[in-house]
């Protein structure tokens, strides 16, 4: 006897409904976390904006400033900041509502792999924005202030450089997860240690041109994007190691099955191929004489 047709229709919607209204509850409460935290800080926010431009204001030659050239700059900057500040630091929860709900459709080594991928993507991109205040910023504003021609007021409208600082977090952010990617891919056996070691030199270049593009036009934030680029490369290939022991041992065999025979080992197979050759038969002269 066939069901009728109302539950044909209805049994395939509703696991589809029910994600879906989880994934709105999700959603909401990712909101509502962020909004908290958004108005925990909004009453710090002129302070964390003079906090952020620190760098930029310890390389101002004595008695310049920065500006606001829009009526509601001194208002929406800051609270731009506050608003990306809020997103950043509820990067965890986010998450985790991913987490919990991507995980039952997912299996139990693809659970073992992402609990850890995640957690050491989040340290990393907070690391990568930490570089970048402390280190790079720095050295970018005084290149940027010491190359100024002479007569040149540096005063830079907070809009503005709210913008250039967002692009080089989320820039130098983004690349400390190479050591991420790498180990992912060799971890889903896209790749192996060896073939990474092998395209070094083409990541390297690779790097520079990155740091080229994501990075204002100068050679220090270039460079100093470019070579952590490298050094958490070389770092991915060393964690990639441990993910994937038994593609290396393969990968050994299979180069030693196809590798080319060197001359001696040739001369060592024909001699074992010629001692063990069957000897001729006697001929029937021989058998006559006998």
């Amino acid at each position: 006897m066939s069901p009728p047709r109302n539950v044909k229709k209805t049994d395939p919607e509703r696991p589809f409904l029910s994600h879906l209204v989880e994934l709105r509850d999700r959603l909401l409460r990712v909101l509502l976390v962020v909004g908290i935290v958004l108005v925990a800080l909004l009453p710090f926010a002129n302070t964390l904006y003079t906090l952020l431009a620190t760098p930029l204001l310890n390389s101002l030659p004595e008695g310049h400033t920065m500006v606001a050239i829009d009526v509601a700059s001194p208002f929406l900057a800051p609270f731009k900041l506050t608003l990306l500040l809020a997103l950043t630091v509820t990067v965890p929860y986010t998450l985790y509502q991913v987490w919990a709900f991507a995980a039952p459709g997912l299996y139990g080594h693809e659970k073992r792999l992402a609990g850890p991928v995640l957690l050491s993507s989040v340290v990393l991109f907070y690391l990568g924005m930490v570089f970048a205040y402390f280190v790079v910023f720095p050295l970018v504003f005084g290149f940027f202030v010491s190359t100024a021609p002479e007569g040149v007021a540096v005063m830079t409208d907070i809009n503005r450089f709210l913008d250039f600082v967002v692009k080089l977090f989320l820039a130098f952010g983004v690349a400390f997860e190479v050591p991420i990617i790498t180990v992912a891919m060799v971890a889903m056996g896209i790749t192996t240690p060896k073939r990474l070691r092998e395209v070094r030199p083409y990541v390297i270049v690779a790097a520079f041109v990155i740091g080229m593009l994501l990075t204002p036009p100068d050679v220090i934030s270039q460079t100093l994007l470019a070579i952590p680029v490298w050094l958490l490369y070389e770092i991915g290939i060393l964690f990639s190691k441990m993910v994937a022991p038994k593609q290396d041992e393969a990968e050994a065999e299979e180069e030693t099955r196809f590798r080319p025979m060197t001359e001696e080992e040739m001369d060592t197979e024909l001699d074992a191929m010629e001692s063990t050759e069957t000897p001729e038969p006697a001929s029937p002269d021989k058998k006559t004489d006998e």
